[in-house]
């Protein structure tokens, strides 16, 4: 037997479009704020940040090539000031000198070469070969080519009808025989012989230093 449902069926509600509307509005409108919110992000705060960074960056560069100027400009300069000094502290003691006794100018000059870093004696072959490092060289006679004359300082300077006397100070007494090493290679000088020496207190800094007396005679 064949069965017919009179009842009305249950149809499916309908939602309309308006309603679909009204449902996504808030996401939508939560996304367009968050893609403001980057916008505003990037234009008021990350756009900023990043042109100071490169304006430092750039400054930074700048001052690295300034600097890297400098140190050009720069060079040399450590060996002209010690260069400086050293020229200093022969003319205080080459003035000492003359406040002592006028000196012939080429003894002076020979003093000054004597004390000036690095400067040897002035000497004829024989003596070249005998201080140096060959067959012929001498070992009483030979000095140390790398030694410091600001380490010697010179206080008075006599000459009696060729004798002569030379006074000072020196940090070490090793400083004084190759101090008279180089008189004695000198052709301005004979017969020098330290003539003792003792370790005496600066009046002023109470530091300690070798007072000497080096005698010999000028070759005028």
């Amino acid at each position: 037997m064949i069965k017919i449902n009179l009842l009305p069926a249950k149809r499916p509600r309908i939602r309309s479009a308006g309603g679909d509307r009204e449902a996504t509005r808030p996401l939508v409108i939560g996304i367009g704020g968050l893609l403001a919110a980057a916008v505003l992000i990037g234009v008021f705060v990350d756009h900023p940040k990043r042109s100071r960074l490169s304006e430092l960056d750039e400054a930074n560069d700048q001052l690295k090539r300034e600097i890297a100027q400098k140190n050009k400009q720069l060079e040399g300069y450590a060996q002209l000031k010690k260069e400086a000094e050293e020229a200093d502290a022969q003319y205080n003691s080459i003035r000492r000198l003359l406040g002592a006794k006028v000196v012939p100018a080429h003894v002076l000059h020979e003093l000054g070469e004597i004390l000036a870093q690095g400067k040897n004696p002035t000497m004829t072959e024989e003596m070249a070969r005998r201080v140096g490092n060959g067959p012929d060289s001498d070992p009483n006679k030979r000095f140390a080519a790398d030694w410091d004359a600001s380490h010697v300082w010179l206080s008075g300077f006599t000459d009696d009808n060729g004798d002569f006397k030379l006074e000072g100070g020196a940090e070490s007494e090793s400083d004084v025989t190759q101090l008279a090493k180089r008189l004695a290679a000198s052709v301005f000088f004979a017969d020098v012989t330290p003539a003792g020496g003792e370790r005496v207190a600066d009046q002023g800094t109470n530091a300690n230093y070798y007072k000497f007396t080096i005698t010999g005679k000028v070759a005028y």
